[in-house]
């Protein structure tokens, strides 16, 4: 069996790993025979010449075995996993999933919380009093059962090799190595077990990779390696060089999806949604119409869907009209007259996450903070016209002046479609 030193001195020389040697490293990240200091010297290796796509496929499928594995669509049947490589205003996963659901086609996810400047949908949701999203496999079924659809956090059984790669990778400049995030995200998406996972791959400067390149290569290998694993997937290439629908918050963006859902969403927004369920529904031999869809939100089915399964999950009666906005109310407004030429989304998302969270405690988040998103690139403006609202508990000062300098006005562009691909 190769020791630690005989696999680090084959990723010195650029040769390939074998299945076995891949095996091993994740197998010593598990159990703690490879240290720290071997573990990360493996995994700049791997960011600095990159890995084929064999070694992402068993990196990837290690990853998956070192922990717990809930195979859903082997009991289920047919459903298909949705995840997003984060933004800012991103409330996709809160209207997909109750579409997909009042559509006949069953949806789960296990969520995460937020990283940086990207919103967390666990965050978002447990702004709803009450709601629980610790879900374990058999809880999960159940929801699908009876509602078709399914949301929880990723247990700690689930891909443990992964945290403490992940947790190394943040400290040794790795995280953004394509197959290092690769194998990350796939092995915890492979261990639900659904039938096909369509992914919401964000491009632009508030995305996980700003270069639209990187961005590309990103949902190309989702794709590719999910499948190589077992598990057909599509991507939605959608904007982030703005935030994607009109709210930036952890309860004010439920309040968006419920808007949404009853027919006065954002139109940015909604395409992005629809296009996300049509590839999702494909996955399982389903051609959703844009017409089935907005049926959907006309009748208020999926509406009720969302309602149903928070209150499954325990949400306090009247939740729905309970999703306050902090009391302090302060504008943005533009410094000039022409037109709103650029946007700092990621400058806007770090600002919010900042604000949100009192004294900066990484544990508790004020989910009542928020921004109202009041203007789209390429729109016409006036000088001192309105471009964002603020609600805030405290002094909005400091982030009146980030969110001010995020904003460009300048000559007129062409605005960014919300779908890209």
């Amino acid at each position: 069996m190769a020791t630690p030193f005989d696999i680090l001195n084959r990723m010195r020389e650029g040769r390939t790993l074998t299945a076995a040697e891949v095996r091993a490293v994740v197998d010593g990240a598990a159990s703690g025979s490879w240290t720290d200091v071997q573990l990360a010297a493996l995994l700049m290796a791997a960011a600095m010449r990159g890995l084929d796509g064999d070694e992402t496929r068993e990196l990837t499928l290690a990853m998956l075995e070192s922990g717990d594995q809930w195979a859903l669509a082997k009991d289920f049947g047919p459903l298909v996993d949705k995840h997003s490589t984060g933004g800012v205003g991103d409330t996709v996963s809160l209207i997909a999933l109750p579409l997909l659901a009042s559509c006949g086609v069953p949806a789960a996810k296990l969520t995460g919380r937020a990283l940086g400047h990207s919103g967390g949908t666990a965050d978002k949701l447990e702004s709803i009093p009450g709601v629980c999203l610790e879900l374990d496999r058999a809880g999960t079924l159940d929801l699908l059962d009876r509602f078709g659809m399914a949301i929880g956090i990723a247990t700690a059984g689930i891909a443990p090799a992964d945290k403490r790669l992940y947790g190394l990778r943040d400290r040794t400049s790795t995280v953004s190595s394509i197959p290092l995030v690769v194998g990350s995200i796939l092995s915890k998406k492979l261990a639900l077990g659904a039938s096909g996972i369509v992914f919401d791959v964000k491009i632009g400067n508030g995305a996980f990779f700003p270069d639209a390149r990187d961005t590309r290569s990103l949902a190309s290998s989702l794709v590719e390696i999910s499948a190589a694993c077992g598990t057909p997937a599509d991507y939605v290439l959608s904007d982030m060089n703005q935030p994607l629908g009109r709210w930036v918050g952890h309860a004010a963006e439920v309040r968006e999806a419920l808007d949404c859902l009853t027919g006065d969403g954002d139109a940015r927004l909604l395409e992005v949604v629809t296009a996300i369920c049509r590839k999702a529904a494909r996955l399982v031999g389903r051609e959703l119409s844009p017409r089935e869809i907005d049926s959907a939100i006309g009748s208020g089915t999926a509406l009720q869907k969302l309602v149903d399964w928070a209150d499954a999950q325990g949400a306090r009666p009247g939740w729905v009209d309970s999703l306050d906005l902090a009391p302090v109310e302060a504008v943005v407004t533009a410094s000039g007259s022409g037109f709103l030429a650029a946007v700092d989304c990621r400058r806007i998302g770090n600002a919010f996450a900042d604000a949100c969270r009192p004294e900066r405690d990484p544990h508790r988040i004020d989910h009542a903070v928020a921004l109202r998103y009041d203007v789209r690139l390429g729109q016409r403006v006036e000088r001192g016209q309105e471009l964002v609202r603020l609600y805030v508990r405290r002094d909005p000062e400091l982030l009146q002046r980030e969110v001010a300098a995020a904003l460009v006005i300048g000559q007129e562009i062409e605005p960014p479609a919300a779908v890209m691909e």
